[in-house]
Order: structure tokens, then sequence, then C-alpha cells
């Protein structure tokens, strides 16, 4: 079928606490794609392995697991467009990112890759300890240490789960934003089609200042550094202005803005898969 597509859900262990919310926005984004003429089927992650014969014409994406994204990608190598691609995916892997986002010269929050079996110290306290690839999934994955044995002892939970790498980052005081955004994946150099922040709920807000332009225009550099097409994340507004991102996600929930997003998702999909860029 010329116009079939695979949207693919998210693995419910990357999800925690946003298992309905994750699913709704790739379902409803399937429903405006229908609405445009496109024929969606919706597939977990693990049941791509069964639907390996299959062949779709498109694929839009919110699954995670490198094993999963390996598949995907042997897809994308023959010729079947994938949003966001599978690399960019894990590109946002946190070890990962933290390379890309360096090479391409974007600002990002100081960050020290460890081995978890490390007993490092660090300059100042407190300092996140965060495991090195996927992003939170679980307690234990994003932990706020205050002192050098709170760190030993945060690696030493991560290692003994198998996870050999961790992110160290100081904390940064100052106003939490969330982002959300479509289409600046690819290297183009205007503003994003669609961009939204909000302020992070269950904080005290110091209202310092925030240029919002320079908010998107930096996510917008992050983004298409990672190859990002549909994105999220967070930073900090500081209270001499500076901004501090701290993490850049693909494909968000998009809570706040569900029916707004899946819409614009879609119709940035459209452009895609109908050879509007590739």
């Amino acid at each position: 079928m010329a116009n079939s597509c695979w949207g693919i859900f998210r693995e419910s262990t990357h999800s925690p606490g946003r298992e309905s919310d994750d699913t709704e926005i790739l379902r409803l984004t399937g429903k405006h794609l229908e609405a445009k003429g496109f024929h969606v089927e919706l597939k977990t992650a693990d049941a791509l392995a069964e639907a390996e014969t299959d062949r779709p014409r498109f694929v839009f994406l919110m699954c995670e697991r490198v094993e999963v994204l390996e598949r995907l990608r042997a897809l994308e190598v023959d010729g079947v467009p994938h949003v966001n691609s599978p690399r960019a995916v894990h590109n946002t892997y946190r070890d990962r990112m933290i390379v890309v986002l360096d090479e391409a010269n974007v600002p990002f929050i100081q960050s020290r890759i460890v081995a978890t079996t490390e007993q490092p110290d660090a300059d100042a306290f407190p300092v996140w300890v965060k495991r090195g690839d996927v992003h939170n999934t679980q307690e234990g994955d994003v932990v706020l240490a205050r002192t050098a044995a709170a760190i030993h002892e945060a690696l030493r939970g991560l290692a003994a789960r198998g996870i050999p790498r961790a992110v160290l980052q100081p904390h940064v005081d100052g106003d939490l934003i969330k982002f959300y955004g479509i289409g600046a994946g690819g290297g183009h150099h205007h503003e994003p089609p669609w961009f939204r922040w909000f302020y992070h709920k269950d904080q005290r807000l110091a209202g310092h200042p925030l240029d919002v332009r320079q908010l998107a225009r930096l996510v917008r550099r992050a983004a298409s550094a990672l190859g990002l097409e549909v994105y999220g994340g967070d930073a900090i507004a500081t209270a001499s202005g500076e901004l501090v991102l701290l993490d850049v996600n693909a494909w968000p929930s998009f809570a706040l803005y569900r029916d707004e997003a899946s819409a614009a998702i879609a119709a940035y999909l459209v452009l895609r898969f109908s050879g509007g860029r590739r």
C-alpha cells in the first residue's frame, strides 16, 4: 500500500509514570495520519520481530531499545524513511549525546562520564548521578548526591544492575523549563515550525530572566546536532540570564499540548513521507 506506515510505541519500561501519555500521543498522531489518507499500523517494539517479512513505506517511532533501533535501522538503510531516525534516537543516550553536542559546539551542562565501578569525587556538591545510557526508567537511574559517599552508593546501585557507565552533572540553581519541538532535525537554520515551553511544576519560581527566542535557538541547535525531528527536554534559566541545557530526548509525551502536538506532528510527517524532506 502506497501510504502504509508503522507507528512504534515506546517500551513500557522506558515510560515510568508516562505509559498512558506516551501511548496516547502516538495513537493520536496515527489518527491524524489516517485522516490524511495514510494506512497506519501501530505496533509494540516487541511485535517488530514478528513482522520482519513486512515492509512499510514509512515509520514513526517512540521506541528506544538498542536492539529494536538496530532492526529499524536496517529498514531505514533499505530506503524506508523514519521519524525520528533510529540513529537520532540512539544519540539521545546520555553518553552519546554529551559527545555529539560537544563536537557540534552546542552548549550543554558540564558532564563527566564515569564507569560505575569507579569511586570519583566531585569539585562541588550537590551532584546528579545519572545512568549513562537511556533516560530515567526507575528509581536509582537519576540520583541527587550531596556527598562523595552518596555518589559511590548511586554508582554501586547502577553497577549492580549491569549498567556500566554513568554521568555526573552539577546541580544548577534556577527556574526549570520543559520544552517540546517538531521539525528542527536535519540542520535547517530557521525557527522550529512548532515549539512550546513551560515552567516545570512543583518548583518555587525565582522569575529569572528568560529569552524565549534564545531558548528556541539553543534547542534547535541541539536537536539538529542529534538529528532529532520530534523532541523535548529540559533547561534551566539562571539568575544571570544564562540558559543551561540539561537534557534532550526523542519524541516525548507532549502531555500538556497533546492535541495540538499530535496534529502538528502528523502534518510534519505528511511532508516528510510525501517527499517534502528526507
